[in-house]
């Protein structure tokens, strides 16, 4: 015994947000949702269980925003190395990196003497 409840569902075309779901609901994919019910019902669902999930995490929002971020980041430098021809060559300096010579001991001894003189 199927236990069936009937509603109406009320769109008022003079308000954006109802004009928006009325145009989803009109260019909704038939074979994927046999009527507007079963469309309707998804998005209920889909709704109310977000909202669960945030109300019991309210991180999970920033969480996810993060992480697709870091994945553009990471599919951005993917894409761009893909047409960029890099060696090990082109990695690692050929010569040994130059550092500063240690100071000389006259140089040394004048910054002490200079560093004694307050």
């Amino acid at each position: 015994m199927k236990r069936i409840f009937t509603t109406t569902l009320r769109l008022d075309m003079t308000d954006e947000e109802d004009r928006r779901a009325w145009s989803h609901l009109q260019r909704m994919d038939k074979k994927q949702y046999r009527s507007y019910s079963k469309a309707i019902v998804a998005a209920v669902n889909d709704y109310f269980g977000r909202q669960e999930q945030l109300a019991a995490d309210p991180y999970l929002e920033t969480r996810e925003k993060e992480d697709a971020f870091l994945q553009r980041i990471e599919s951005a430098i993917c894409n761009a190395l893909r047409f960029t021809p890099v060696t090990m060559a082109a990695v690692q300096p050929s010569a040994p990196m130059q550092t500063e010579p240690a100071p000389a001991d006259d140089d040394l001894s004048m910054a002490l003497d200079f560093a004694d003189s307050f």
